[in-house]
């Protein structure tokens, strides 16, 4: 078939019809019905900028600027935590998907922290509902190594000592109530801003879920901001409480902790919970059943999953989740201030209780334990363990504190549990 040719007469006819009909079309368009032109252009720009993130801070949908500088605000707190976890290394794992939420939920007109909003169902399902803090236990679990506690079992005395600054803050939230107005915390509240004192994240998180869950964000947040501001909050208490003669300290090498013993522990720890306190069986269950999977020896597999795959992943939405709440609206209020001044008391007191002991242990032992590692208490595992390590080096380069200190800081990781399943019992009690 022969090719088609088109004339440029017959272009520019073609060119002409359509320019005929497009327009009066757009004519008709541009025109309102006052006769100004372009006044639907106006119109579209005008809703279009509507539609911007500036108009969303500059003019927020509640009328109150306010809110829209609150936005800011938080925009610039994400920032800043970012930069601690890119810039200063304070536990990225942690402040990198925290401040990411962060940011995400301080967009205007997004939506991803609202119902239908994807970081919405992240919150719902794995947070509100105990899932994730759970998943994240197994995984602690199965990569912690019980081995130093059971070679020097008096150690597991300072993980407890540490878990008393839960128990003051609970005391502290109920008067701070009484004291400042437009506070009021009753005393589930109270007790879920108080186990922001054994510096866990998911045991915070699974306890707050159980009594008081309108707090579950701002509780959440202030646990692992915490526990990522470990490096800046325990080493002035630690050096107030010591002197240099007692950071010096060298331990007696620890025994020798064999296969069996490391299989059978777990097992027995969950006896006893099983027996004496069935409320903290989610946290301690899920706990020592990722411990068991790494030490049996059989399923390596699964280990290496819980370890890496899994708990990566649940890291990543947990911490996206938590970030969300950090919204102005959620964060930027008298209540939740009082829970970020509550929970850094909370933590300096586990830390010096867990000192304080540490020192009061040494009176009565023949081996002298460096109080260094009473800090470990907490349950930020291993990071105040790895406080420990560095505030021993400096007073001595080469006291290597790091596995005395595993054993109160794993420890720690049990005492929080319990202490946990303590305070749903009163609730059970009480309801």
């Amino acid at each position: 078939m022969p090719a088609r040719k088109f004339s440029a007469g017959k272009v520019l006819g073609v060119g002409a019809l359509l320019m005929a009909i497009a327009v009066p079309v757009i004519a008709t368009a541009s025109v309102g019905t006052s006769g100004e032109e372009l006044a639907p252009m106006r119109a579209m720009i005008a809703e279009f900028a509507k539609t911007t993130g500036i108009f969303g801070f500059l003019f927020p949908a509640s009328g109150q600027l306010t809110d829209g500088l609150g936005g800011l605000l938080m925009i610039a707190v994400a920032l800043l935590m970012l930069y601690l976890a890119i810039g200063k290394q304070f536990e990225p794992l942690l402040l990198v998907p925290m401040g990411f939420g962060c940011l995400l939920a301080n967009i205007p007109f997004a939506g991803m922290t609202d119902p239908g909003g994807i970081i919405y169902y992240i919150y719902e399902v794995g947070i509100k509902t105990g899932i994730f803090p759970l998943v994240v236990f197994m995984g602690v679990g199965a990569m912690t190594d019980f081995g130093p506690m059971i070679a020097n079992p008096k150690t597991a005395l300072l993980g407890a000592a540490a878990q008393f600054g839960i128990f003051i803050t609970l005391i502290g939230a109920l008067v701070l109530s009484e004291l400042v107005p437009g506070i009021d915390f009753d005393l589930f509240d109270a007790a879920s801003i108080g186990i922001i004192g054994g510096a866990d994240g998911p045991t915070a998180i699974f306890l707050t879920s159980q009594l008081s869950p309108d707090l579950l964000g701002a509780i959440a947040v202030a646990a692992y901001s915490y526990m990522a501001l470990v490096p800046l909050i325990q080493p002035p208490i630690m050096r107030a409480l010591t002197n240099p003669e007692e950071r010096r300290i060298r331990m007696t090498q620890l025994r020798y902790v064999g296969r069996v013993e490391k299989i059978v522990f777990p097992i027995v720890v969950l006896g006893l919970c099983m027996l004496l306190l069935p409320s903290a069986s989610p946290l301690i269950g899920f706990f020592m059943f990722g411990n068991l999977m790494r030490e049996c020896g059989v399923v390596e597999r699964l280990s290496k999953t819980t370890q890496n795959a899994l708990i990566n992943t649940v890291t990543i939405f947990l911490g996206l989740g938590v970030g969300s709440r950090l919204s102005a609206d959620n964060f930027l209020n008298l209540e939740t201030l009082g829970i970020l001044l509550l929970g850094v008391f909370a933590f300096s007191i586990g830390t010096a209780s867990g000192v304080i002991m540490a020192k009061v242990m040494n009176r009565f032992s023949n081996d002298p334990i460096n109080p260094l590692i009473g800090s470990a208490g907490v349950s930020a595992v291993p990071m105040a363990a790895r406080v420990s390590q560095k505030l021993g080096i400096e007073a001595d380069p080469e006291n290597m504190l790091l596995m005395f200190a595993m054993g109160p800081n794993v420890a720690g990781v049990i005492g929080s549990a319990v202490a946990a399943g303590v305070l749903l019992t009163l609730k059970n009690l009480m309801v």
